[in-house]
């Protein structure tokens, strides 16, 4: 794995605690786990919308606090959204766009005074699973993030594959399968039109159901009660998603062969969605039958933060 990190801090092999921070849009956790799994400290904090200077502040307050818990940790490793550029190191592709542009990691690594090595929040979320989660024991793992974003992450033996341009596994921004004209023709915040994103998300799940008539300014949560309700337009909403996810996870499947696929954020929280993807993904699966798993992540919102520390980990082949 072709890590990002900052100035300082060669791969290490390390038998120290391990601090972990996943950044996310809206908050920030930091936690001290052991070599084995074992999680000894955490905790979580808002994260300043739109505010780089305080976002900088607040990973580094929550790091001082961790480091107390763990005086000996070679670092900290970072699960964030988007990347960082393998030509500038500067930071792109991330719906926290105050990110964008800034030297992310460097800046960290000046503030806490230590290594810091960092990843996509997806990246991390499939490397936690794929160690000790819902995707062990396969060696090809992809998680995806259903959130207030889409995203994705890939490991392969336990490795996270970073790819050459630092992108691998940002499915969220590939064009929808089979979209229509007028899907196509939506445009996605990063500028690009039709992305994933703008269907597969949470935000985008209730605005496709305003498009179809549905109730305004309600969550995915109430969407998928109303269906249980037996709400026809809530439940049409869903089936919709769950088509969509059918296809965009057939062509995942179709390029990497996963042995598993892991769901993580709100959205995939959703009762019954791991469940009736695998019947989704079958027909755009290029093989006589579809046997991958779809599970949800078995740490929960706790994934990103631990497969942050893992960064700091390696693991024998």
């Amino acid at each position: 794995m072709r890590l990002h990190q900052g100035a300082t801090g060669a791969r290490s092999v390390s038998a120290r605690p391990l601090i972990g921070v996943d950044l996310g849009g809206t908050k920030v956790e930091a936690a001290v786990i052991e070599p084995d799994g074992t999680v000894l400290w955490r905790a979580r904090e808002s994260t300043p919308p739109g505010d780089y200077e305080g976002t900088i502040a607040t990973v580094a307050g929550l790091v001082r606090r961790a480091r107390a818990q763990a005086p000996k940790a070679h670092g900290v490793g970072l699960g964030h959204p988007g990347s960082s550029s393998p030509v500038n190191g500067l930071h792109r592709n991330a719906n926290s766009t105050c990110l964008n542009g800034k030297p992310l990691l460097a800046d960290l690594e000046r503030a806490l005074g230590m290594p810091v090595r960092g990843a996509n929040d997806a990246n991390c979320l499939a490397l936690s699973e794929a160690i000790d989660g819902a995707g062990k024991g396969g060696r090809t793992v992809v998680g995806v993030i259903l959130g207030t974003g889409c995203g994705g992450g890939v490991v392969g033996d336990r490795r996270g594959v970073d790819g050459a341009n630092g992108i691998a596994g940002e499915w969220g921004h590939m064009p929808l399968p089979g979209a229509s004209p007028a899907e196509l023709a939506m445009r996605c915040w990063c500028g690009r039109q039709g992305c994933l994103d703008l269907f597969l998300s949470g935000p985008g799940v209730e605005s496709d159901h305003v498009r179809h008539g549905g109730e305004r300014a309600i969550r995915l949560p109430r969407i998928a009660w109303l269906a249980q309700s037996g709400d026809a337009c809530a439940t049409a909403t869903l089936e919709r998603w769950t088509e969509r996810l059918g296809r965009a996870l057939g062509a995942v499947c179709n390029i990497l062969d996963p042995d598993a696929i892991v769901l993580g954020g709100g959205a995939s929280l959703v009762p019954g969605l791991a469940e009736r993807l695998p019947q989704a993904i079958a027909p755009h699966c290029f093989s006589e039958r579809s046997v991958t798993p779809v599970r949800v992540a078995a740490h929960g919102d706790s994934s990103g933060v631990r497969g942050a520390a893992w960064l700091f980990a390696t693991f024998p082949a």
